[in-house]
């Protein structure tokens, strides 16, 4: 298996709780997200721009920033 393979299988292995989280409980919910893009949108694009440790990371960082205090607005990653 080539390297270019084995880091598409990680990067869908780390974004499928993103998809899922879309899917499923997403829909249930009116948008409330004060970031832009949303979280989810953040942490898919984190992903494909900076690869799947250091993407994750910065996902799970934006996620935790997100609460009801934060001042929200524009932030790309």
């Amino acid at each position: 298996m080539r390297q270019q393979e084995k880091s598409e299988i990680w990067r869908r292995i780390a974004l499928f709780p993103v998809f899922a989280y879309r899917k499923l409980v997403s829909p249930w919910f009116r948008p409330r997200c004060i970031y832009y893009p949303s979280c989810s949108e953040y942490f898919e694009q984190a992903v494909l721009k900076y690869g799947v440790f250091k993407g994750s990371a910065k996902g799970f960082y934006r996620i935790m920033r997100c609460h009801p205090f934060a001042e929200g607005g524009y932030d790309p990653p």
